[in-house]
């Protein structure tokens, strides 16, 4: 409890009595200051008990108000009047009780035998033990925390001892932000409005922290973990300079179980990169496949395969996939470390925030018995994510132009200016390379491209024999058709592309 007026009124040595504003004597006295001044509040800071003997103070009405109204702006908590036999004032005088009584702050008088000092040395004393009951009490609490933490009952027992000596509600999380325990009332509806600034946190790592206001109250995230990043803690409620100091031995036990977590959980990973390794054996069924993905906890009708190269160490982006994916399945093998995912999984955001900057393949989204399949294409990838230095993700109808993508700028514009530049001069609007280009991706369709186009079909086969007039191709000529189409698919791929392999791109590129 912080001490308050109606505390040194109880000291009996001092002998203080009021004489205004007897209803807010429950207002906390931070420090004790004397001043002459007829403006002190400037020189306050809030929550002072301040003293004067009225020296300078012209006891009319509109100076006492003047005199008041500063010193309740400045923040103080009452005002202190010392009489004596050789002082201005042998009791209070009637302009200064109404004005204090009309403000609403408290006058205390001081009787002559009580010097200032007395008053002083009793409010810092009572402060000085305020704070080292507080200390105290953190302490005991860390005591009780400690406890909690080497009982063995994991991280609901450690956040059981925090909410009751704190009252402050808490949640961990993992690192994607999925709850893992959680004490205090309205803690997950505050997790569920604050997913974006726990998100932000996570993002960087053990280096970040947030704050916010969610449903009006203060919410606090903080990284845990002792070198990567293990989980998160959201406390939700006003802290003082006590618990803050607690917060930040709760971080650290928490951090310690997270960590001891980590490493008991050895054993499950090996489990599950045995599993993974069973599931990619030739010659498993379809059947034995299911059967090993609800094992691992993977219950889906679709899977992908992802490929990285870890530049870092590849136990310690397996230990994370396997924290943050679904089922865990990752293993290293050839130093890539190999993982299958459910096909609903958010495959870029985990990468993202678990191996970043790595060079990586992912794989299509197949039934569970092809998961092989889907590790090999991703496997097959790592070559272009290097060179492309970014995920490369395998779609049927994107391999083409992925490769494309990776050509020099310069090249693949001028084959297509060599295909397509008389189609160019002939017609500079760009009718006849558009309808063209559409005609090639319905695979010959005069009616689907008339649609798409919005112009009649003997318009698309009008303008689709001015091109072959034109180029001397011929559209039923599988090998011309090839080279229109790579020159057109070239031209988009060179406006993506960087000048030479291994530049930065000029603009982003299309998803793969």
């Amino acid at each position: 409890m912080p001490f308050r007026i109606v505390d040194l009124l109880d000291v009996p040595d001092l002998r203080l009595s009021v004489v205004a504003a007897r209803d807010r004597l429950d207002r906390p006295i931070e420090a004790a200051h004397v001043s002459e001044l007829l403006r002190p509040g400037a020189w306050l800071q809030g929550g002072e008990l301040l003293m004067t003997i009225g020296l300078l103070l012209p006891m009319d009405r509109g100076a006492c108000r003047a005199y008041v109204h500063d010193v309740d702006a400045g923040g103080a908590s009452c005002l202190g009047l010392g009489l004596g036999h050789e002082l201005p004032y042998q009791e209070a005088p009637a302009p200064l009780v109404e004005a204090a009584q009309e403000t609403g702050l408290p006058l205390l008088t001081v009787p002559h035998e009580v010097p200032f000092i007395a008053i002083t040395k009793a409010v810092f004393a009572a402060r000085a033990a305020e704070q080292r009951l507080a200390l105290e009490r953190a302490y005991e609490a860390q005591r009780r925390l400690t406890a909690a933490a080497a009982s063995g009952r994991g991280l609901t027992a450690i956040l059981e001892a925090w909410a009751q000596a704190t009252g402050v509600g808490a949640a961990v999380t993992d690192p994607l932000g999925r709850i893992i325990a959680s004490v205090g009332r309205g803690t997950e509806a505050a997790l569920e409005a604050g997913g974006d600034l726990i998100q932000r946190v996570a993002v960087r790592g053990l280096l970040g922290s947030g704050t916010s206001i969610v449903h009006s109250a203060h919410v606090e995230v903080q990284p845990l973990g002792a070198q990567r990043l293990r989980g998160l803690l959201m406390l939700t409620g006003e802290m003082d300079p006590a618990t803050r100091l607690l917060a930040s031995g709760l971080v650290s036990l928490l951090s310690l179980e997270l960590e001891r977590r980590h490493l008991a959980d050895e054993p499950g990973r090996r489990r599950r990169s045995a599993l993974l390794g069973r599931l990619l054996t030739e010659g498993t069924t379809a059947e034995q496949v299911r059967d090993l993905l609800a094992a691992a906890g993977l219950a889906t009708d679709a899977v992908r395969g992802i490929a990285i190269e870890p530049t870092a160490d590849a136990d310690d982006v397996v230990a994370d996939l396997a924290l943050a994916v679904p089922g865990g399945l990752a293993r290293v093998t050839g130093g890539v470390v190999e993982a299958v995912v459910g096909g609903d999984l958010d495959v870029l955001e985990a990468l993202n925030r678990f191996a970043p900057g790595f060079p990586t393949g992912i794989g299509p989204s197949v039934p569970p018995e092809s998961a092989a399949s889907s590790l090999r294409q991703a496997r097959g990838l790592l070559g272009i994510s290097r060179i492309a230095g970014r995920p490369v993700e395998a779609q049927a109808n994107r391999s083409g132009q992925l490769l494309l993508e990776l050509g020099n700028r310069s090249v693949l514009s001028g084959y297509a200016d060599a295909v397509l530049g008389a189609l160019d001069d002939a017609d500079p609007s760009g009718d006849l390379v558009a309808t063209l280009a559409t005609w090639l991706d319905t695979a010959g369709s005069w009616d689907e491209t008339s649609r798409r186009l919005g112009v009649h079909r003997h318009t698309v086969r009008n303008r689709l024999d001015k091109v072959m007039r034109v180029t001397g191709r011929r559209l039923d000529d599988g090998d011309d058709r090839f080279d229109l189409w790579l020159a057109i698919r070239g031209r988009h791929a060179a406006q993506h592309t960087p000048s030479s392999p291994g530049a930065a791109p000029q603009q982003p590129m299309p998803p793969t």
